[in-house]
């Protein structure tokens, strides 16, 4: 183990900031959309407290998204809202006033004709993106950077979308995949923008925040004291610290921003300290395929610089910890299937709490007795031949 296995910049966060695109108003027009697709059931929010008391906390929540539609991740309720607001802008209605239903029509397809939606993704938004497509009765492109796992592949394909590997990292293929939309006539569906194209993340975002309202509702009279979330551009991690902060207020839970040293562009943001977006090149070769990505969401950074407590890069053996501390879980606690970019931060936090080299960053974040974690498992098992080589085999084990 070294020091350099955890990096972290602290943030200063002054007074609770409002963030009108990701009110409750707007999580509940998301909510009631998602609601309205056949099989929708509120993810299960594992509890496990056995692991607080033994990490000496006082509780820890675990939104578990390996659940959601069948489809083993969470994306699908960002790009299936944005799919829906592009669509009810053509139709101009409000998303407001139609379901699922409506949409998937004979009715609005003969309006609307054939359509073909394209996107560049790890996996789990080409997947959303192809399942929302197949069930309009659409078309869906997909674009995935070189090495994608030859399972997640397959999952897109299932949902009939033409699926190209390139040989490119992510942010290549997202330039790539605008490339062909702009000459085809297609429309792209990004979970990251860039001048001129802010709608279509803007509509991903609040379609993500279905799982914070979730969560918010089962645990009741439970406030988070502190959330980790992981980030590959942002957006999730966004959309989440948007909403929590709109929900609690004042009392907004500390966030702590979870990104791999390879991908770490939030994090190399926060320790430029100028308030701009930076970005980080090379081929972003990490296990947490979800979160390879070198180029920052401005909407998502925006949010964060205002309202993350801490920017956190950590090694890959991290996530390889947390996937083999929630799968083997103590006993009392629930058990949960997570792959590679879903439990980065239950490694995190075991390091921070369990590791003498950390305790200043543990005592900066007030992590304690009185805290109370909640996290969110993004994916299930979506690579199951890597998931076996973590968790069975010890790949990416803790180093001594």
């Amino acid at each position: 183990m070294s020091i350099n296995d955890l990096k972290y910049v602290l943030n200063e966060v002054q007074g609770n900031s409002s963030y009108p695109l990701f009110s409750r108003e707007e999580a509940e027009k998301a909510v009631s959309f998602h609601k309205s697709i056949p099989g929708y059931k509120p993810t299960p929010l594992a509890h496990l407290g056995k692991l607080a008391e033994y990490w000496g906390l006082k509780d820890f929540y675990v939104k578990d998204e390996s659940y959601r539609f069948g489809l083993n991740a969470f994306k699908v309720l960002g790009g299936s809202y944005a799919v829906a607001k592009l669509l009810c802008e053509r139709l101009d209605v409000d998303i407001a006033d139609v379901d699922f239903d409506y949409l998937t029509s004979p009715e609005v397809h003969e309006k609307l004709g054939d359509i073909t939606f394209i996107t560049a993704t790890d996996g789990n938004h080409g997947r959303g993106i192809a399942w929302a497509a197949e069930k309009l009765k659409q078309n869906a492109v997909i674009y995935m950077p070189k090495g994608a796992a030859a399972a997640r592949v397959k999952s897109i394909e299932a949902h009939g979308a033409t699926c190209h590997v390139t040989d490119l990292n992510y942010d290549d293929a997202v330039r790539l995949a605008c490339e062909e939309a702009e000459k085809n006539g297609w429309y792209m569906v990004q979970d990251t923008a860039w001048e001129g194209y802010v709608d279509i993340p803007t509509w991903i975002m609040q379609g993500y925040m279905t799982m914070p309202y979730e969560a918010v509702e089962q645990l009741g009279d439970v406030k988070p004291t502190h959330v980790f979330l992981q980030a590959g551009v942002g957006a999730m991690a966004g959309a989440v610290l948007a909403f929590m902060s709109e929900v609690y207020g004042d009392e907004a839970p500390i966030t702590a921003v979870v990104e791999p040293h390879s991908a770490a562009c939030l994090y190399e943001s926060a320790k430029a300290g100028d308030g701009k977006p930076h970005t980080v090149g090379g081929d972003l070769d990490t296990i947490m395929a979800g979160l390879a990505c070198g180029e920052p969401n401005p909407i998502g950074w925006d949010i964060l610089k205002k309202s993350a407590r801490a920017f956190i890069s950590c090694e890959d053996y991290l996530a390889g910890n947390g996937m083999r501390i929630l799968s083997c879980p103590i006993l009392g606690d629930d058990r949960i299937i997570a792959g590679e970019s879903g439990p980065v931060g239950i490694g995190v936090l075991d390091l921070i709490m369990n590791d003498p080299n950390f305790t200043t960053i543990k005592e900066e974040l007030g992590l304690g007795s009185d805290s109370v974690i909640l996290m969110f498992n993004t994916e299930g098992n979506t690579d199951p031949v890597n998931f076996k080589e973590i968790v069975w085999y010890g790949k990416y084990l803790k180093r001594q």
